[in-house]
C-alpha cells in the first residue's frame, strides 16, 4: 500500500481527495491534516507521499515543504495548487517538492499520479505554464533550453520527454525496451548535457524547448 497524507486548510478538499485516493485500492491516506499540524502528523505516519497545499491561510506551504525535507527521511512532496500560473511553484520547485498538482486534477489521474511519485517520477500539470517555466529557469529560457536539447542524442531526446511525462526508470525502461541500469546511464547523461541537477528542472527543460507540443 502507498501511504499518503494529504495536507490542506480546507476540509472539504482533503475529504474528497481521501475518497478519490482510497477508492483506488492500493492507497491508503493516513491522515489529512491542515498546514500546522502537517509536520508532526507526517512524522508519526512516515507516508510515502505528502500532497501539499501551496497557500494556507495558518501556515506558508513552502515553510512546510522546507520542514518536510529537513526530517530524517523526507517523504515525496507534491503541491496542491489551484492556478497554474501560481509562482510558488517555481519556488516550491526549487525548494524539492516532486511536482505540482492542479486540484481540479481529474479523479481518475490523481491515484495515478500517486503511483507515479512513489515510484520516483516527476508530476507536473499538462498545462505547465510560461509563468511557472520562465520562474523556475529564468526568464528568456526558451532558445536556451532548445540549445540545450539539441544536445542530447536522439535516444537521450526521447527519454527526455518520457521524465517529462513523469514516468520513474523502470517504466521508461519497459517503454523503450532496455534495462533500467542502461535508464539510469540515460538520465545521468542527460541531467550531465543539460547542466541540471533534477528530473524536474529536466523536465521543464523539455517543456519549454517544446518537446511535449501537441502530446496528449
Amino acid at each position: 500500500m502507498i501511504r499518503v497524507v494529504v495536507v490542506d486548510d480546507e476540509e472539504l478538499v482533503r475529504t474528497g481527495f481521501r475518497l478519490i485516493l482510497q477508492a483506488a485500492g492500493d492507497i491508503e491516506v493516513v491522515a489529512t491534516p491542515s498546514g500546522a499540524q502537517a509536520v508532526r502528523e507526517v512524522s508519526l505516519h512516515k507516508p510515502d507521499v505528502v500532497l501539499l497545499d501551496i497557500r494556507m491561510p495558518d501556515v506558508d506551504g513552502l515553510t512546510v515543504l522546507r520542514q518536510l525535507q529537513g526530517l530524517k527521511s523526507p517523504p515525496v512532496v507534491a503541491m496542491l495548487t489551484t492556478f497554474d500560473s501560481d509562482e510558488y511553484i517555481a519556488m516550491a520547485l526549487r525548494s524539492g517538492a516532486a511536482g505540482f498538482i492542479l486540484k481540479d486534477t481529474r479523479p481518475e489521474q490523481l491515484a495515478q499520479m500517486v503511483r507515479t511519485l512513489v515510484s520516483g517520477g516527476v508530476v507536473l500539470s499538462p498545462k505547465v505554464t510560461r509563468t511557472v517555466v520562465d520562474g523556475y529557469l529564468g526568464s528568456g529560457a526558451g532558445s536556451a533550453a532548445a540549445e540545450q536539447v539539441d544536445l542530447l542524442t536522439e535516444r537521450e531526446r526521447a527519454v527526455l520527454v518520457l521524465i517529462a511525462e513523469g514516468l520513474s526508470n523502470t517504466d521508461i525502461g519497459a517503454r523503450i525496451h532496455v534495462s533500467v541500469g542502461t535508464v539510469k546511464d540515460h538520465v545521468s547523461a542527460i541531467l550531465t548535457k543539460l547542466r541540471v541537477g533534477s528530473r524536474v528542472q529536466a523536465a521543464l527543460v523539455a517543456q519549454r524547448a517544446g518537446l511535449l507540443d501537441g502530446r496528449p
